[in-house]
């Protein structure tokens, strides 16, 4: 019975053994994609995923799914682009239906530095081959007819940035396929594992710390989100990193009538319709540091009070459930992918903030041919863990920092 179960599952139970060629703190979606990386394009297949919950049970299942590339510096864009177009392939390539729905993005503007700002980032796009554009008050209202457009709205909308291959996703459709493609691979899954501790020697990790026992490892790669500095931490390696609550909530299901994606800068707020017909509603973060997944009351008032401003007719709809997720926020607010410096053996895939799912598939074919051949690709160059140190910040927080 037992073997018939196993033989049902997605993947496969495992004893944790002595020794691995990679070992991966975090399951998620980074940590997946890093797996299936390693063994798909360089045959590094005896690498342990070590989760201490169940997979997606983190940032990878608490998010609002939405995915784009049009960020704005010259080493943001090209790595995001790398990674939609690898979500655009993914259910073919995992032979898993992921639900990616390129629906359209639009980042609306409300004043003129608003304005300003998103023909910044509308050229940067154009320049490097992102399908990106600034579009104003007659086609918005075209693309998006229940948006109030209307010149006598308290937050007037200006413009805003379209974004034609952006879209949403089912987040708990890519854990799925990666843990699927993963485990037929000859990857490891282990989840409920948790990571206690390090113990490094003459600049390595030399045994990493589990509630199931011990192993060691020809690499460690700390793909653990909110988590990112504690875990980091215990190999020695310090990391400028933040961690707060991000809040979301969904509705009851409506018609369908919302057919892109919404994003409003200054009111710290983003909307998108479900399959379902559910709106997914999303906040700016907390303003305070925490490893809380609790709904706030306020928080909740400010995404019902703002999304009012875009949508008025939505008054009296009623609210489903409401969650939080936590984000590991670096001082430049672009992500830290690399190998430690003083640490020759221990990777990082973390500091993505708000915006990590939309970055998964590219940060983990990158990592895995860092870690696999040793030379970092030159899309990951930028992000390396001593930028800090050398002054070379990144500043991605204009097309980053609010949310979506």
């Amino acid at each position: 019975m037992d073997e018939l179960f196993q033989s049902r599952r997605m993947w496969r139970r495992h004893e944790l053994k002595p020794h691995y060629d990679v070992a991966i703190v975090g399951a998620g979606v980074h940590g997946l994609a890093t797996a299936y990386y390693l063994a798909k394009e360089h045959g590094v297949r005896k690498v342990a995923l070590l989760e201490k919950g169940y997979l997606g049970c983190g940032s990878s299942g608490r998010n609002t799914a939405i995915l784009r590339s049009n960020y704005r510096t010259v080493e943001g864009i090209p790595f995001y682009e790398l990674s939609l177009k690898l979500y655009e392939q993914m259910s073919a390539e995992l032979g898993w239906n992921v639900l990616f729905s390129q629906c359209g993005h639009l980042t609306l503007a409300h004043n003129d530095s608003g304005v300003a700002g998103l023909r910044v980032r509308a050229e940067n796009n154009q320049l490097l081959g992102v399908d990106s554009r600034i579009i104003y008050p007659a086609e918005i209202r075209r693309l998006v007819p229940a948006l109030d457009v209307s010149s006598g709205a308290h937050w007037p909308i200006l413009a805003a940035l379209y974004h034609p291959p952006g879209g949403i996703i089912r987040h708990d459709a890519v854990v799925w396929g990666y843990a699927r493609a993963c485990d037929a691979l000859g990857v490891e899954i282990h989840p409920f594992t948790e990571v206690t501790g390090m113990e490094t020697a003459r600049g390595r990790v030399e045994r990493v710390r589990t509630t199931r026992g011990d192993l060691a490892a020809g690499a460690v790669v700390n793909c653990t989100a909110g988590w990112a500095s504690t875990v980091s931490q215990m190999a020695g390696v310090p990391l400028p990193i933040v961690t707060h609550p991000l809040q979301a909530c969904v509705t009851e299901p409506l018609k369908p009538f919302l057919h892109h994606v919404i994003v409003s800068a200054t009111l710290h707020v983003y909307v998108n319709q479900t399959d379902k017909g559910e709106l997914v509603i999303g906040a700016e973060i907390d303003p305070y540091q925490s490893y809380s997944f609790r709904g706030t009351l306020p928080t909740l008032e400010q995404m019902a009070t703002y999304t009012l401003e875009l949508f008025p007719q939505l008054h009296g709809l009623r609210v489903l459930r409401q969650w939080a997720g936590v984000c590991d926020i670096t001082p430049d607010f672009a992500p830290i992918i690399g190998r430690a410096e003083d640490v020759v053996n221990f990777y990082m895939d973390v500091g993505w903030g708000t915006y990590g799912f939309k970055a998964a598939p590219g940060s983990g074919k990158l990592l895995a041919a860092l870690i696999a051949t040793g030379r970092a690709p030159e899309l990951l160059e930028p992000f390396a863990p001593g930028r800090f140190r050398q002054g070379r910040l990144v500043g991605e927080k204009a097309a980053a920092a609010v949310s979506h």
